[in-house]
């Protein structure tokens, strides 16, 4: 017989016992009956209700042990003593108030496990006993009790015998097996033993000769994926409480069928956006048949495309009495290019996106043609400034100002009915618009036309939602405002790259309709090997879906709304700011489309990008950095970076450069003008991994610097020397030049690798060419390999011609 078998596999493991067998016995809790949350303590973070805290219900039962062990030579400890040791001077009646408080919190969490639920029911038609061996504080009653509750009555009759711990003083490590033996009368190898504690279910039976199996809940992966679920749902818990119970109503699901899965873009989207996207697809079924109920009219779910592709499948996957859902092609590109039928819409349109899009996308979304929109660019003045000012101008102008509207009522036309014809509402009707988020932009842009159009109410419901501003539209996000903090909201919103190329379907996105509403789509850049791992994390997605509710009897009580809503930010959480290496390798190759009216593509994650940044910046760059997926980028730089981002993020932390300068070097430079040399020391500051940066102001072009590396050192690694503008050095993607230095007495052995021959040696770096009037600093990143071992005293700084230094 093997030692392990795994959840899938309980069903059959009566086919492992041998032919003679007469009595199936099983571990209770993590065996049998489940719970809705990580750990088991987790449940007592539901006691706060009544004054209990965890460590204080923790604290109790370890005293409570300890009295026993003292005063009666046994090793478990009951419920009644653990809340005598937890209110000693509490009355009997207010003890049992909070007995009784505890016994239904954890009726509410528990759930049986549906394929040991079918091991019992394949026992009994075998003409086997059942037997419930459990070290627990609980006693027979409190156990039968609680399993009635979570499994109902049905599978409470097929259990012939309970033996609890706490009753006979002993655990499973122990003697318990033999009171199991004496008891009910069976030679050892006529019992199957099953549970999930190694060393107690698997050790503690074989140890009486009871055959045993080890039931492996979780590989490695998935059990440190449910860590660190907990983990970011503990940091991001809306209640502000970190020790929240940690929902987790998919650990059955992903014990059940994980192991029975090869293909690692299956296991994510199965494990990861199966729980987040499910709980969203019954929240919008919920959010619709409240819409329906308070209407005589129709509630029409339109899921829009490309990103709500994935969550329409899942939602169409929901079992019992399904609301019928329509795809939408409305675009940001078309919403917005429909709404610009008034100069004050294409005003607002221009001062939102003038200083930050590409000027030809900005042209492009204003419908004018191509050859218009180089007519434009070709007389802008070459100052970037200027020249944003001067195209903006120029798009407002009247003569465009009309040209823009005619077009786009015209294409307010064409949109109209290519609604008409997908969704043809009738007056009074909802249009519920669902999509991912963030901020619901295409609806701000269309829900004036469609309620003109069609005399409709026009809802947006969204996996995320976190306006930027207050649009007055009926709005609400499976993740808002009305449970998330804006903190949280923008930091769950800053990677949702990652989630958009994964929830989206392979096809352009629609840049137009034709008169009869058919849509035109621009062409899709998506490569064919990202498609197809799409594709496969999408199936894996919608068969959690489908078989999620068939790994438990039934769901347990508190698995509510609220509870799937704080596993689905955890497990996106999670995935976005802690995501493992089997996960990156599957996105390993994506790119990302910008969808902004052009076919731009970015690559999803580069490591290259963040080594660089960390190595030059140090983990203020975190705080800067504009990047699809930066936790991503982070991976293989160690936890604490990981964490100190999203706590950066989550809380709106103010972290300031200084805050991440401790340590610093102070390196020995001279100053060179055409006229005079100076002595100076430049403070460079810790970075990451060994390596620091010095910035150095070198004025417009008029300084010279030599870098005194022998006096420090006899060998150093130099990763870049580069100029930067003044007001540029804490910007995360700032412009930069690199430098043309010269080596005095230095001697570059391998790449970046460098030997100081004697103390004097230096690095002599020119002045960059002068830009006007505008200041410069030098960067220097280096990284310290062997001190000189004798070194002088460093030469004292020149005070009266002291550098001025950056804040």
């Amino acid at each position: 017989m093997p030692d392990q078998i795994h959840p899938h596999q309980l069903p059959s493991a009566l086919d492992l016992a041998a032919d003679d067998i007469r009595l199936l016995s099983l571990d209770c809790f993590d065996t049998l009956i489940w719970r809705n949350v990580h750990k088991p303590a987790d449940l007592f973070c539901d006691l706060s209700a009544n004054g209990v805290t965890r460590q204080q219900r923790m604290w109790a039962e370890s005293s409570a042990r300890v009295r026993a062990t003292l005063r009666d030579r046994r090793n478990e400890a009951t419920i009644e003593e653990i809340y005598q040791a937890l209110m000693p001077q509490a009355g009997d009646e207010l003890r049992k108030y909070h007995l009784d408080a505890e016994l239904r919190a954890e009726a509410e969490a528990c759930y049986a496990f549906a394929p040991t639920v079918r091991l019992m029911q394949a026992a009994k038609a075998k003409g086997l006993d059942i037997a419930i061996v459990s070290d627990t504080y609980l006693n027979e009653e409190q156990l039968r009790a609680l399993i009635e509750a979570a499994a109902g009555s049905e599978v409470l009759d097929l259990i012939d015998h309970v033996f609890c711990s706490s009753v006979f003083g002993v655990s499973k490590t122990e003697t318990l097996f033999r009171h199991v033996l004496d008891a009910t009368g069976a030679n050892p190898g006529e019992i199957l033993h099953i549970g999930d504690n190694s060393k107690a279910d698997l050790e503690g039976a074989r140890r009486y000769g009871i055959p045993a199996l080890h039931l492996l809940q979780f590989d490695t992966d998935a059990q440190t994926q449910l860590r660190l679920e907990a983990a970011v749902g503990s940091m991001i818990e809306p209640t502000g409480r970190a020790d929240a119970a940690s929902a987790q109503p998919h650990r059955a699901a992903l014990a059940a069928a994980l192991p029975g899965m090869q293909d690692s873009a299956t296991k994510l989207g199965f494990s990861v956006l199966g729980p987040a996207l499910h709980g969203f697809a019954e929240w919008v079924d919920a959010e619709a048949r409240a819409a329906r109920a308070s209407s005589e009219k129709r509630t029409h779910i339109l899921f829009m495309m490309r990103d709500g592709h994935l969550p329409q499948r899942v939602f169409d996957a929901l079992p019992g009495d399904a609301q019928p859902s329509t795809a939408l092609e409305i675009s940001r590109f078309t919403g917005i290019a429909s709404s610009l039928t008034t100069r004050a819409a294409i005003t607002s349109y221009v001062e939102g996106e003038i200083l930050g899009s590409a000027l030809e996308a900005i042209g492009k979304q204003l419908l004018l043609k191509p050859g218009e929109v180089k007519a434009v660019l070709n007389k802008l003045p070459a100052d970037p400034v200027k020249a944003r000012r001067a195209f903006a101008a120029e798009v407002t102008a009247q003569r465009n100002v009309q040209k823009i509207i005619r077009r786009a009522e015209a294409f307010a036309d064409r949109l109209t009915a290519y609604v008409r014809k997908t969704v043809n509402p009738a007056p009074g009707d909802t249009l519920m618009l669902v999509d991912l988020g963030y901020h619901g932009t295409v609806q701000d842009h269309v829900e004036r036309l469609l309620a003109e159009r069609f005399e409709v109410n026009v809802t947006g419901r969204y996996l995320l939602l976190r306006e930027h501003t207050l649009s007055g539209c009926d709005k609400k996000g499976f993740l808002g405002p009305d449970n998330y903090g804006a903190d949280t909201l923008e930091a769950l919103a800053g990677n949702v790259a990652v989630l958009e190329q994964l929830c989206t379907v392979a096809c352009g996105s629609v840049v137009d309709y034709e008169e009869d509403g058919t849509p035109v789509r621009g062409g899709s850049s998506i490569k064919s090997r990202q498609s197809a791992v799409r594709d496969r994390v999408q199936q894996g997605c919608v068969h959690y879906a489908e078989i999620c509710d068939g790994s438990l009897v039934q769901r347990p009580l508190c698995d509510g709304p609220d509870n799937r809503r704080r596993a689905a930010a955890a497990a996106l959480g999670r995935f976005m700011f802690l995501p493992q290496p089997a996960e990156l390798a599957v996105l390993s190759d994506f790119e990302h489309d910008v969808n902004l009216g052009t076919e731009d593509m970015v690559a999803l994650f580069d490591p290259a990008v963040a080594d660089e940044g960390l190595r030059r910046r140090g983990m203020f760059y975190l705080k800067n950095a504009d990047r699809m997926y930066l936790p991503a980028e982070l991976r293989g730089h160690g936890l604490p970076l990981s964490l100190s981002l999203l706590a950066q993020r989550r809380f709106g932390l103010d972290l300031r450069f200084a805050d991440f300068c401790d340590g610093a070097i102070d390196l020995p430079v001279f100053v060179a003008d055409g006229t005079n040399v100076w002595n100076e020391l430049v403070r460079a500051t810790p970075t990451h991994d060994g390596y620091y940066t010095a910035a150095i102001p070198v004025g417009t072009g008029q300084f010279s610097i030599g870098l005194h590396f022998g006096k420090l050192y006899d060998w150093v690694q130099v990763d870049s020397v580069q100029f930067i503008g003044a007001g540029d050095f804490l910007k995360a993607a700032a412009p930069s030049q690199d430098a043309m230095p010269t080596l005095e007495g230095m001697q570059q052995i391998a790449p970046h690798l460098m030997h100081c021959q004697s103390e004097t040696a230096f690095m002599m770096v020119p002045p960059p060419p002068a830009e006007g009037n505008r200041n410069m600093m030098l960067t220097v990143t280096f990284r310290p390999i062997a001190e000189r071992q004798i070194a002088e005293p460093s030469v004292a700084p020149d005070r009266s011609a002291r550098l001025e230094r950056v804040a």
